[in-house]
């Protein structure tokens, strides 16, 4: 079990601010797409990805017990 956690307009979209997820070994890219078609969210291709408090590029993978936040790209002035 990987957990996810989420930040900004992802936690609005998905409705919770962390998803348990029953996955055992996964690309970042895999990933991101596994969780863009589930939820349908936007803006995945532009998140910035760590694991386990480390930035992730999407050929990495993450495995059972990891920590991965989805960090969206921030606006503003």
């Amino acid at each position: 079990m990987i957990t996810v956690l989420l930040f900004a307009h992802l936690q609005d979209e998905i409705g919770q601010r962390e998803l348990k997820l029953a996955i055992t070994e996964v690309t970042v890219k895999d990933l991101k797409q596994t969780l863009t078609e589930s939820y349908h969210l936007s803006q995945m291709e532009t998140t910035m990805v760590a694991v386990n408090e480390e930035y992730a590029l999407d050929h990495d993978v993450i495995r059972a017990g990891d920590v991965v936040a989805l960090i969206p790209p921030v606006s503003g002035g």
